[in-house]
């Protein structure tokens, strides 16, 4: 059953994938001619341009490169990048670990800062610890990430010295970059946890549980949290996806060297072979993450069978 739905998730990723190529494909190529950034000033005459325009195929119907694009993809051609001189998909496939690095590490943070505060919430409703963790979730939820970055920068770095402002290489590098993601996501979080626990803990089955004398820890942990992590697992693996798109606005705050930073300078330089691979992984990891959460739900919850 598990093994059927998983092919049948397979296969029906294809059709999303095409319609990601064809609408990056589209967006790339109204940004402009990217002919104008690769010539120089000194250089930059109508014959240059013209053999320049011919080299790159770009005097050919958009129609037509869009062809030539999606046959190469299927030999893992994704297109010369204007920029560096270099196959796009080598490129973007070396800044993926950074980015990766840097989206699990958020996700660690925003885990351990909110699974026990919505866990102690529920527990206490309507208590002063409750009220104040609201609070902070709704203030976590409205604060930019490029702001929270910032102020993290100031406070840490620049005030107190004691993290690095920016780079990749050591634990500390990542400190800053991974908080400033994983407040945002722990302010979701909390909530949702609160709300599911709360949820959880008024079933007909927690009472049986209190009424043998198990625990009031086991009840919460064992019994209570495992049902309340159905929506929360939801909501974290649409949050990874989100986490990648706010690293590109954190990768460039932090110099940090991922996907994000690589895909800001193409968008600013026109690069559309680094754009389009750019978006096509992130769609790839996006369809991945979202066959992870349906094999996930099946293994937190017994009772979901695939039919």
């Amino acid at each position: 059953m598990m093994w059927r739905h998983v092919m049948r998730s397979l296969w029906q990723v294809v059709p999303v994938l095409y319609l990601i190529s064809l609408i990056v494909f589209i967006l790339v190529y109204l940004l402009g001619d990217p002919v104008v950034l690769l010539l120089a000033e000194d250089e930059f005459t109508a014959e240059a341009r013209q053999r320049l325009t011919e080299a790159l195929g770009l005097d050919q119907p958009w129609y037509v490169q869009y062809y030539h694009y999606m046959k190469n993809i299927f030999t893992g051609d994704f297109g010369i990048s204007y920029r560096y001189g270099t196959s796009a998909l080598p490129l973007v496939l070396e800044r993926i670990p950074a980015t990766l690095e840097l989206t699990f590490g958020a996700l660690l943070v925003g885990v351990v800062i909110a699974t026990p505060l919505g866990i102690l919430a529920a527990r206490y409703r309507n208590s002063v610890f409750d009220v104040i963790v609201s609070g902070l979730s709704v203030v976590g939820k409205a604060m930019p990430n490029f702001w929270v970055g910032i102020m993290l920068i100031l406070l840490f770095s620049v005030l107190l010295r004691w993290l690095p402002v920016s780079g990749r290489g050591t634990l500390l590098h990542l400190t800053l970059p991974a908080l400033t993601l994983g407040t945002g996501l722990a302010a979701e979080m909390a909530k949702m946890i609160r709300s599911s626990m709360l949820d959880a803990l008024n079933q007909d089955y927690i009472r049986t549980a209190r009424a043998k004398g198990v625990s009031e820890f086991l009840v919460t942990t064992r019994h209570a949290l495992r049902n309340a992590l159905l929506p929360v697992t939801t909501i974290v693996s649409l949050n990874i996806v989100s986490l990648l798109g706010g690293a590109l606005v954190t990768e460039t705050v932090f110099a940090w060297p991922g996907l994000g930073q690589l895909m800001v300078q193409a968008v600013y330089t026109k690069d559309m072979a680094v754009v389009q691979v750019s978006v096509f992984v992130i769609g790839v990891l996006a369809l991945a993450l979202s066959i992870v959460t349906d094999i996930l739900y099946a293994l937190l919850d017994p009772r979901i069978r695939y039919r």
